[in-house]
């Protein structure tokens, strides 16, 4: 099969590729600067979707997105966060309805931020939207690519939760601290943390390729989702590293600005429902084992 790709070039696409590589596909990737994308061989990079008008694709995994835990919220971040998401999309819509045919098959990225913060609601894709910046944004994410399914193209939507792997990524993040017996919750530790191993979201994006039945939303998260402070433990036992020094929610806020009670203080119970109900088995349900693998690496 002939896909397109954006955010090829990310922490999610660079596991993704290789995986699709080895099932035969061939690749595309749409980047800013084409000369200077590091992809595996085979795969051919572009600076413009309308380059693939002599051979359209017969499926796009649209995944870009500024990363939103990189640097404080102004409104100029704000802005690149949306022009990054929703312009990405919407200029990939105006190039696909120019090939000679359009794609049988189209995954767009999106995020568990789409619920909200909700507290210890259990959250499934039946749920309703929630409120606040990062919600708004997947929900303009999302809505930014329903034009396509007017075309005859099979449209599902990710949501991603927190993506664990390495390098690179949250856990990356995450590790120094923790390597030094400096890690432990945040705040007051009790928010929700719905995560993935990021083999599981690429084994469920092929899933979604390969699935013809497989359209709407799609929560891209593990079943078994975890509170911040259960994490912490987690990863501290995992490390043989005490995981007991809190970071206060104050001083979280002085460090990352309003990032903090979006992204770290609040969070979701996020459970993949559609997916299993359908027949897809992660490969690491729990969070002790996927950690125990990545970390073994």
């Amino acid at each position: 099969m002939q896909i397109l790709i954006t955010g090829g070039t990310g922490f999610i696409g660079s596991a993704l590729l290789p995986a699709l590589l080895a099932q035969g596909h061939r690749l595309t990737v749409l980047t800013r600067n084409p000369a200077r994308a590091a992809l595996p061989a085979g795969v051919r990079a572009i600076a413009d979707a309308a380059d693939c008008a002599a051979e359209p694709p017969q499926a796009v995994i649209n995944l870009a997105g500024e990363n939103l835990g990189a640097g404080r919220w102004s409104d100029a971040r704000r802005q690149v966060f949306i022009d990054s998401r929703v312009g990405t999309t919407e200029r990939l819509l105006t190039a696909s309805a120019r090939w000679p045919r359009p794609p049988a098959v189209w995954i767009n990225g999106s995020a568990i931020g789409w619920y909200g913060a909700r507290g210890d609601q259990v959250l499934t894709e039946d749920s309703t939207p929630g409120s606040g910046f990062s919600a708004e944004l997947c929900a303009r994410w999302e809505a930014a690519a329903t034009p396509v399914a007017a075309r005859g193209t099979r449209l599902t939507v990710i949501r991603i939760g927190i993506v664990l792997g390495l390098p690179g990524g949250a856990l990356g993040q995450m590790l120094p601290p923790f390597r030094f017996g400096l890690g432990g919750p945040l705040g007051h530790g009790r928010q929700w943390m719905s995560w993935i191993h990021r083999d599981d979201l690429v084994a469920m994006m092929q899933w979604l390729l390969d699935t013809p039945d497989a359209d709407g939303a799609f929560n891209g998260t593990a079943p078994v989702p975890v509170r911040n402070v259960d994490f912490s433990r987690t990863l501290g036992r995992v490390l043989q590293r005490p995981a007991v020094l809190p970071m206060p929610a104050p001083a979280l806020r002085l460090l990352v600005g309003p990032m903090a009670d979006e992204l770290l203080l609040s969070g979701q119970q996020v459970l993949p429902q559609r997916a299993m109900q359908a027949g897809f088995r992660h490969r690491y349900p729990t969070l002790e084992g996927a950690l125990r693998q990545i970390l073994a690496q």
